[in-house]
């Protein structure tokens, strides 16, 4: 019995080392790509010549990858053979979890709001933490396809799996839309394609993987990924810390631009022209609420102003451009008095908080910081309305802690990753190699974030508005709302609260601000758009095989053979792909938000029932259909009534809307949903008759180890 083990073992043992062989090939591939542009760039290539190239280059490596793997053999398709070598699928993790939201998001959320930002590196982190302890070598026990597939076995009957496989696609669905609309935001930046065409043709990056191999073309793909990210990633930040102080480790050494930073932000705060630009957007807030009691009258005085605006620049003969932005703000004013209210809603929700010292940011050292317009208030500085605002700032972050490390734990696509490992025991260390390769990046982004700021406040703020990097004019011609500057009080200079960039921005623009050659942020919209795509593919793929295997082949056609079940989750990749192509072409910006929204639902939908699944023989049918409703019920309603976004959408007004519970923020919802979720599920289990014999073994099967067991 020992020599068949030996023999498996010394396979994989060779299979690793092939795949470390071929993996690093691929590295050196690579470095000599960026070498080859790097040297293109100096002998004068066009821009976009480089972009092209990377992108051309680094997706047909992709496309070639899925190519190669391209399968219909279910156990292929669905769990990539349960023959993926731990540290390797710790890769695939890693690049399955480094979303664009992490990639770009997280070192743009520090940015912008400092301390704060913590919540989302603590969360994902620790969420990981619980995901080696509670689940994976559980889930990998059982041995099946999906999440559903396990609320299915363990509950029995068919209610527990469709609520799962409904759950799991909603969710993966919110996050593959954010997923593709980074995707369209990198390609329009590297190509200059417009955004919407960025976003169909980056679709084809995405769907060449995930169409053709499923799980095992997407796993190989992704190690390739990760590799490509984490390059892209840390050459900008390693080169901005040598430009910053000298040091090639900028994780260890950026705490004196910290501190620079910390200095030249206090200089802000007291500063006459910022508190001039303050009072300036305050008196913006006051008039956007002025226009709110008469939408009607200010939506005609807004366009009598903008066409007199036009026809006194065509009267002065003034630069061709600004005429052509005049007119295109005249052509995208609001047409209907409900477009108009939530305009003036956002204009004055914006200057309110731009009224605020450093542009409503919190100083980057200040835990909890709390802004208002008169500049920003420490923690309990005798002021009721600040210390309030500090309690509230607490409680979201612990919040949104436990949110993201419940929601990393159970969120579909991650879960599925542990699948296709060859045991028990290979499944748990590559939560630890996850966890690692994970780790590398959110080390890196607080410093990325500190380096970019010190560009900012240091080589940007303060420049005549004639003399302001290229980078500022590309990007807002890109794209408005990621960035744009404002001569608010007419001075000819740019203060620090006329300057606004979206936390989307900072990463992609990174190398732009530090004034790296232009090969660098080539690499840096590579690494984002690997990001983008490793994420995308596997939670297509988590969509398409709940809908095709869970509800499909285990609901409504049991009988379909294998062929029909891959056939079936390919066609629904495409057509799940196109529709998400279609809402992320609408532009809905914020991705770190949106993200945060979709990990507080899968923590309301799965987490309760997997761990009570796992871990308490009473829960049964009743008891997880019940929470897992009960659950998303809470989150969702909470999410409905204090977003604007979804508050538009369902026609809610106040007073319903004001029902913020202790202040917690909506993206946080989970926080509600998860404890009602275990109370309901354990109250409804208590109330109903317990599981039969034959669940009871199913529980002792995944909890135990079996013999042989490796």
């Amino acid at each position: 019995m020992t020599a068949p083990a030996g023999a498996s073992q010394g396979a994989d043992r060779d299979f690793s080392r092939m795949l470390a062989r071929r993996y690093a090939l691929f590295l050196l591939a690579f470095f000599a790509l960026i070498a080859v542009m790097a040297v293109a760039e100096r002998l004068g290539l066009p821009r976009g010549w480089i972009g092209a190239t990377f992108l051309v280059v680094t997706v047909a490596v992709y496309a070639g990858i899925g190519f190669r793997c391209r399968t219909s053999t279910p156990v292929e398709y669905f769990v990539a053979g349960r023959r993926v070598p731990a540290v390797f699928n710790g890769l695939a993790t890693a690049a399955d979890w480094m979303s664009a939201a992490s990639f770009i998001g997280t070192a743009g959320v520090l940015y912008l709001q400092g301390y704060g930002g913590l919540a989302y590196i603590l969360g994902w982190t620790g969420g990981y933490c619980l995901l080696a302890l509670l689940l994976a070598p559980y889930l990998r026990r059982f041995g099946e396809y999906t999440v559903p597939d396990f609320l299915g076995a363990r509950y029995g009957g068919q209610l527990p799996r469709l609520i799962g496989a409904a759950a799991a696609i909603g969710v993966s669905f919110v996050y593959v839309v954010v997923q593709i609309y980074g995707v369209g935001l990198i390609t329009s930046h590297l190509t200059g394609f417009g955004f919407e065409l960025g976003v169909f043709v980056g679709l084809g990056g995405v769907l060449v993987c995930s169409f053709l191999g499923g799980m095992r073309a997407v796993t190989w793909t992704q190690v390739a990924q990760y590799l490509v990210l984490m390059v892209a990633f840390l050459v900008p930040l390693t080169w901005l810390s040598v430009n910053q102080t000298g040091s090639w480790l900028p994780m260890l050494s950026y705490g004196q631009q910290l501190e620079r930073v910390a200095e030249i932000e206090r200089a802000l705060a007291a500063d006459p022209t910022e508190r001039e630009v303050m009072a300036l957007m305050a008196q913006r807030a006051a008039d956007a609420e002025r226009k709110l009691l008469d939408v009607r009258a200010a939506m005609l005085e807004d366009e009598r102003r903008q066409q007199e605006l036009i026809a006194t620049l065509r009267a002065e003969n003034a630069p061709l451009v600004r005429i052509q932005r005049a007119e295109r703000e005249l052509a995208q004013r609001p047409r209907t008095e409900i477009q108009a209210r939530r305009l003036y809603e956002r204009e004055r929700d914006n200057a309110l908080a731009r009224a605020a010292s450093l542009a409503g940011m919190p100083p980057q050292t200040l835990p909890f910081a709390v802004t208002g317009p008169g500049g920003v208030k420490a923690a309990g500085g005798g002021n009721e309305t600040a210390a309030q605002r500090f309690d509230a700032a607490r409680i979201n972050f612990i919040a949104l802690v436990l949110c993201l490390m419940m929601g990393t734990a159970a969120m579909p696509h991650v879960l599925t990753r542990y699948y296709t490992t060859p045991s028990v025991s290979q499944a748990r260390r590559s939560v630890g190699w996850s966890l690692f390769f994970i780790t590398l990046l959110y080390v890196a982004a607080p410093a990325l974030a500190v380096l970019v700021k010190f560009e900012v406040l240091q080589h940007v703020v303060g420049l005549p508005f004639d003399e302001l990097p290229a980078w500022v004019n590309r990007w807002s011609r890109l794209d408005p709302s990621l960035v744009s500057v404002r001569d608010v009080n007419g001075d000819g200079l740019l203060q620090f609260g006329e300057l606004m960039m979206a936390g989307d921005v900072i990463v992609l623009a990174a190398p732009d601000i530090g004034g790296l050659p232009y090969w660098v942020t080539c690499l840096v919209a590579v690494g984002g758009m690997a990001a983008a795509l490793s994420t995308a593919d596997g939670l297509l793929l988590t969509v398409a095989n709940a809908a095709s295997h869970d509800v499909y082949y285990r609901v409504i056609k049991p009988g379909a053979s294998a062929a029909a079940r891959v056939i079936a989750s390919k066609v629904l990749v495409m057509v799940i792909a196109f529709v998400a192509a279609l809402i992320a072409a609408l532009k809905i910006t914020d991705i770190l938000q949106f993200v945060s929204a979709a990990f507080s639902l899968a923590a309301a939908a799965f987490f309760p029932a997997l761990v009570l699944g796992i871990f308490w023989r009473r829960a049964n049918r009743a008891g997880a259909s019940a929470g897992m409703l009960a659950g998303l019920g809470v989150c969702g309603w909470y999410m409905v009534t204090n977003l604007p976004l979804l508050r538009a959408w369902f026609g809610i007004t106040r007073p319903l809307a004001d029902c913020q519970w202790w202040g917690v923020e909506p993206i946080a919802a989970g926080v509600f949903g998860v404890p009602v979720g275990f109370a309901v599920m354990v109250a409804v289990s208590l109330a109903t008759a317990p599981p039969d014999e034959e669940t009871m073994k199913f529980i002792d099967r995944i909890r135990l180890p079996q013999p042989g067991e490796r």
